[in-house]
């Protein structure tokens, strides 16, 4: 009896110690591969904005396409978006929705990020408050967008992504920005979206980021 839980005790101890070592590679590991995506992403974005030749505003999916700023999540809050949702690109960074609008268009900006991994860019969305702005650069212009609203939404709510969310049918007439992620936090049971409308596009200032 004394061997056996013995050996019970021995395999819960191997157990947790593979659970622990899981979990800090879940919450650390990912996000140094997405800090390394980040940088050398911001790197060839900085190189793109300096090309003259560049004469487009689309990107092949996979590469950085613009830059997020929001200023309630802290002044170091900086993150490449990237062109793409699909697994890999949200590895690398918060994802823009193809087909929905460009920054600064009439439609929907959507952009999806994680939450609690692969440095979790989307983590403290639920604290934006109506009136918060969040900043998107592109290679000319800032974008300041203002924060109308938060949702709860089921999976399958695709609507919030329409061109004019809730109302896939509408012809959209404002430059709008929605943001998702999973929600509540370590869980894909539902998904938070928050909203936001355009209130100002700005010269970009160049910076060396």
């Amino acid at each position: 009896m004394r061997t056996i839980i013995r050996s019970f005790g021995e395999l819960c101890i191997t157990a947790g110690l593979i659970l622990l070592l899981f979990v800090a590679y879940e919450l650390w590991g990912t996000g140094r591969y997405t800090a390394g995506q980040q940088n050398r992403l911001s790197q060839e974005l900085n190189r793109d904005w300096q090309n003259d030749k560049v004469t487009t505003e689309r990107v092949r999916l996979g590469r950085g396409m613009a830059l997020i700023r929001i200023p309630r999540l802290g002044e170091n809050y900086r993150f490449v978006i990237i062109e793409g949702v699909s697994v890999a690109d949200l590895r690398k960074g918060p994802g823009h929705y193809p087909g929905s609008a460009l920054p600064g268009h009439i439609g929907n900006f959507v952009v999806s990020g994680h939450r609690t991994t692969y440095q979790a860019p989307f983590n403290r969305l639920d604290r934006l408050r109506d009136g918060d702005t969040i900043l998107i650069d592109t290679r000319t212009k800032q974008y300041v967008y203002r924060v109308t609203g938060q949702r709860i939404v089921m999976p399958t709510d695709v609507e919030v992504t329409a061109p004019v969310p809730f109302h896939p049918k509408q012809r959209p007439s404002q430059r709008l920005i929605t943001l998702t992620t999973c929600h509540p936090k370590y869980s894909a049971a539902r998904r938070l979206i928050v909203f936001g409308r355009l209130v100002d596009a700005l010269p970009r200032v160049k910076d060396d980021g």
